[in-house]
């Protein structure tokens, strides 16, 4: 974005942003506000810009067990009983579970007998101790899975929990030098499946991801709802029975 783009989106002069940027001009708080926001950037940095241009940080990053988010948490209750049976988890920026419905627990009671207390999807799918063993065309799934990953990491900012865990993914000592780019493998599917074999049994998920519109709260924006859906009729089955 250049500076006229920024200054017409900020409804603010070219030369007022030329100052700010070139530290000629020191910002207020409304304009760090107003330029932050023109530049959609996460509530987590716009925090720390205002801290930066010394003031308090304004965006409150509440725990999602307090009363002032009860609506949130009915919301997110609703979407993961209707997900049945099919899983359905709630995690936050750097992955991290953070609630689950009952498919999702049968899922991951199957898929990792031994899984951790606290279990992160990110971490867990490149864990040699975890779904990495388990996970068909591996090196096509983790491109892909970084991808998206490195796309959070860059709209939620370099001092984020996602870009934090993303960083300790990519510094893993067992981490292939070089990863196939999806688009340079063939056509594309119309979605990339995650594939894993289970015994007898192939898994093939795809998920979508829904999260809260208007956040004014770090929490609220942060958080992500995944759905996973089976991306063919023998995972489907193989979901039926689990709930069965």
């Amino acid at each position: 974005m250049t500076q006229e783009q920024l200054a017409f989106t900020a409804e603010v002069s070219t030369r007022h942003v030329s100052y700010v940027e070139n530290g000629r001009a020191q910002p207020s708080r409304e304009m760090v506000l107003q330029l932050a926001t023109a530049l959609d950037v996460p509530l987590r940095e716009r925090n720390a810009l205002l801290l930066a241009a010394g003031f308090a940080a304004v965006y409150r990053e509440t725990d999602l067990g307090a009363p002032e988010l009860q609506h949130v948490r009915r919301a997110i209750d609703f979407l993961l009983a209707r997900a049945e049976p099919y899983p359905a988890v709630v995690i936050d920026a750097a992955w991290n579970l953070r609630q689950a419905n009952l498919g999702a627990a049968r899922m991951f009671a199957a898929l990792l007998p031994r899984q951790p207390a606290d279990l992160n999807l990110l971490r867990v799918l490149f864990d040699p101790d975890g779904l990495r063993p388990l996970c068909l065309d591996w090196e096509l799934l983790a491109a892909t899975l970084l991808e998206r990953a490195r796309r959070e990491a860059m709209l939620d900012g370099p001092r984020s929990p996602a870009a934090a865990v993303l960083r300790e993914v990519l510094a893993r000592p067992d981490m292939p030098a070089s990863l196939p780019q999806p688009a340079r493998t063939g056509p594309l599917p119309l979605v990339v499946p995650v594939r894993m074999r289970l015994g007898d049994d192939i898994v093939s998920l795809f998920s979508t991801l829904t999260m809260l519109g208007s956040p004014a709260d770090v929490t609220t924006q942060e958080l992500r709802i995944e759905q996973f859906f089976p991306a063919d009729d023998a995972t489907d089955q193989w979901i039926r029975r689990l709930a069965a």
